[in-house]
């Protein structure tokens, strides 16, 4: 049964319903604007049109005029009736206002856009091609052009499209209401692409909202200004095919997978301090990328956001790439660029909340619609946002949706979900009596639980290849197993336990770091858990935590030395790479969002050698099967030496599946050349150095083994051959052995 209410047959109308209208009350316009009457009633024609003086009826098929229609209240409102016509047809309206005459279409000619299992599938949580079907989009109706507008608001007593094509007034377009699950919609002719628009919502108790932008928006004015603007779905032609059909080797568990991550407005700039744009962006990025040998870049959200202090991470259009570096056909072009370069892309997404910005989500519908209404489970205090109501089956499929446009709409390979550890404890960064329980007495969010493990499922059964990562800082045991093994379902995770104690084990003193030897060892102990990406993100260089570089004790050559010490040891660590921009060649200063990284840095030989050292990490990486064919899997690291702790040294052994050679790795923490320092190997025969972060090309001081050394045959470490070799001062030294 259709749940649209039907147009009355009767020709009258009262003064109220004339009224309602006129003051922008009417809850349901269809019953009021539009052609009514046929059979054995007169056809009756109703228009509001506060700008006409005279308002005429046009046979759209002939172009005839059937009606002049009589003002019947001074603030333009019109009706009359066509007459010798018993049936209705299509029209359109000639208008006047002193000199000034145009024609246009109604827009309460035109029948429901949406369908009856669009509803059905919205309350049922499984409406997943929501895009589709909510937001604007550019169509034609019985040979009319015109845009489509849909928008969830069920508590709203009014919901109408404002723009400059109507003086953003909401008495002129109020949308049609379905009951169902209160979707309203409106097919507005003559608007098309470029169109600005908001919805005027009035709000369950009659108030009327601040304007809201498009939920399902596909771009937005360019911040400051927050209104939406008519663009459909991009139409860029996709050549990057040879890429998809390999994607999902190039994300596997045994690949190597090496991300770059950067936040678009700083990574480069103009010459005069402007951002670049899409385009720009990704000749730049596709060629550095490539040079620099990462596999992936993951880019700071690019999901639209009030805010350019927020780094993307206070979204509100979770469907509109954000407009300050181009519209969305230029992204896809971004993308496409990239993929054609053998780089995938992969993308923060922060369902876990959004801004309490008037334009955005908040009480959209004059209730707390997306949001909770209570602030003990709807309110981030560290970050004054609002936490999605992951219960609401509508709330869950806008995510959900959203999640599977950027993927399939814009080729995107991998969404890195932001802040999942406070989507999944109800008391995060909460004390006492600022939290509710859940229905068993614990602090899970069973509602985020299910939400992210249906999204999950729906990724990877509908998009080949695509992979999910999160950032997820707690215990929570299985985030990156499947679902059907009970875990939520992410193909990876960060390891940020990892990346904290590695980081305060490097930023100590050598002559400290005896004492702590565990922190770089305890990683090991959980290592295999999940599915790790080892992450040095853009949240360890800023807010007074200071660059990769200045983390670094010591004097400048010793900075450099413990970073490159550093990179060597996390590269040949288990776990797939991420390393955020500028830290590649020692950006020196914290990242400021608001300019350019230093690439003038290079011109020094310290920094130049340090990103000289990142491009043969990655090609090392990316070139032995031992480095990542196990990332995930135990078999793929031994220990030789985890205990030295007097000398700060450790070494361990990495291998693949394959018959590919194993690899040794030593590192040596401390500023002290150790000489003679015997490592049992598992096999005989020449061990060659292959990499060395203490050669002279990368600003080392040189200190090496030779090229390569050979066996003893004598027992070390448990194993059957020993090699004797020269430590570097705070380097790391990778071998191989001749087969």
């Amino acid at each position: 049964m259709s749940t649209i209410t039907p147009a009355p047959t009767q020709t009258a109308i009262s003064s109220t319903d004339i009224e309602a209208i006129i003051r922008g009350r009417h809850g349901n316009p269809f019953s009021v604007l539009g052609m009514f009457g046929g059979g054995q009633e007169p056809v009756v024609v109703n228009v509001f049109a506060p700008d006409a003086a005279t308002v005429e009826v046009l046979d759209d098929a002939t172009g005839e005029r059937v009606a002049t229609l009589d003002r019947v209240h001074p603030e333009g409102f019109f009706s009359g009736t066509v007459d010798g016509r018993r049936d209705r047809f299509a029209y359109r309206l000639a208008l006047s206002s002193r000199d000034h005459r145009w024609e246009r279409q109604d827009p309460y000619r035109f029948g429901p856009m949406l369908g009856e299992l669009d509803e059905y599938l919205l309350g049922e949580g499984r409406h997943l091609d929501l895009y589709q079907r909510l937001g604007a989009h550019p169509t034609t109706v019985e040979g009319v052009e015109g845009v489509s507008f849909a928008v969830w608001a069920p508590n709203a007593r009014r919901v109408s499209v404002v723009g400059h094509f109507n003086a953003w007034d909401g008495r002129r377009h109020p949308m049609r209401k379905r009951y169902g699950v209160g979707l309203w919609e409106l097919f507005i002719p003559g608007l098309g692409l470029g169109e600005v628009y908001k919805y005027e919502i009035v709000g369950v108790h009659g108030e009327t909202l601040p304007l809201k932008a498009d939920p399902l928006a596909f771009a937005q004015e360019n911040p400051p200004a927050t209104a939406s603007v008519v663009c459909g779905q991009h139409g860029h032609r996709w050549q990057d095919a040879d890429w998809l059909a390999r994607r999902a080797d190039h994300q596997s568990l045994s690949a190597p997978v090496s991300i770059y991550e950067v936040h678009l407005g700083s990574w480069r700039r103009g010459g005069s301090g402007e951002a670049l744009d899409y385009d720009q962006l990704a000749e730049m990025l596709a060629d550095y990328c490539t040079d620099m040998g990462f596999t992936h870049v993951e880019l700071l959200p690019i999901t639209e956001h009030p805010f350019t202090g927020s780094w993307g991470y206070q979204p509100i259009g979770m469907f509109a790439p954000t407009r300050r570096f181009g519209p969305p056909e230029a992204f896809a072009r971004f993308v496409d660029r990239l993929h054609q370069s053998n780089i995938g892309v992969v993308t923060d997404w922060v369902p876990a909340h959004f801004p309490s910005d008037a334009h955005g989500l908040v009480r959209f519908d004059g209730t707390a619609l997306y949001e909770h209404e209570d602030p003990r489970l709807g309110f981030h205090k560290d970050w004054n946002t609002l936490i999605y109501n992951y219960g609401r089956l509508e709330v869950a499929n806008f995510l959900q949706s959203s999640a599977l446009y950027w993927l399939e709409q814009f080729h995107i390979d991998a969404l890195r979900v932001d802040a999942v550890a406070s989507m999944l404890y109800l008391d995060y960064s909460r004390e006492d009596g600022e939290w509710l329980p859940n229905r068993y007495g614990g602090n899970e969010n069973l509602d985020a639980i299910a939400f992210l493990k249906e999204m999950n499922t729906r990724i990877y059964e509908r998009v080949p290849g695509a992979q999910t990562m999160a950032e997820e800082s707690t215990a929570w045991p299985g985030v990156s197993r499947p679902v059907d093994m009970g875990g939520l379902g992410f193909g990876y995770k960060w390891n940020m336990g990892w990346m904290h104690d590695t980081l305060d084990y490097m930023s100590l003193d050598p002559v400290y770091r005896k004492h702590n030897h565990d922190r770089m060892t305890f990683g090991i102990h959980y290592g295999f858990t999940e599915n790790f990406v080892l992450p040095l993100s853009h949240d360890e260089v800023v807010h007074g935590k200071g660059s990769m570089l200045r983390k670094m004790p010591g004097d400048r050559w010793q900075k450099f030395a413990n970073l490159r010490a550093y990179y060597g040891f996390m590269w040949t660590h288990p776990g797939k790479k991420l390393l955020f921009m500028g830290g590649e060649f020692g950006q020196d200063r914290e990242w400021n969002h608001n300019q350019s990284l230093d690439w003038h840095l290079l011109a020094e030989h310290d920094h130049a050698g340090l990103q000289a050292l990142v491009r043969d990490l990655n090609h090392l990486y990316r070139t032995e099967p031992a480095l990542h064919e196990l990332d995930c899997d135990p078999a793929g690291f031994e220990w030789i030496e985890a205990g030295d702790a007097e000398n700060s040294v450790f070494v361990y052994l990495r291998r693949a599946r394959s018959d590919a050679r194993p690899l040794l790795v030593v590192c040596n923490m401390t500023p002290v050349v150790r000489e003679d320092y015997r490592i049992g190997v598992p096999q005989a025969g020449a061990w060659r150095e292959i990499l060395n972060s203490d050669a002279e090309r990368y600003g080392g001081s040189g200190v090496h083994n030779g090229g390569a050394v050979r066996t003893e045959d004598m027992g070390w470490h448990n194993r059957p051959s020993t090699i004797r070799l020269t430590l570097p001062p705070l380097g790391t030294v990778v071998l191989a052995p001749d087969l």
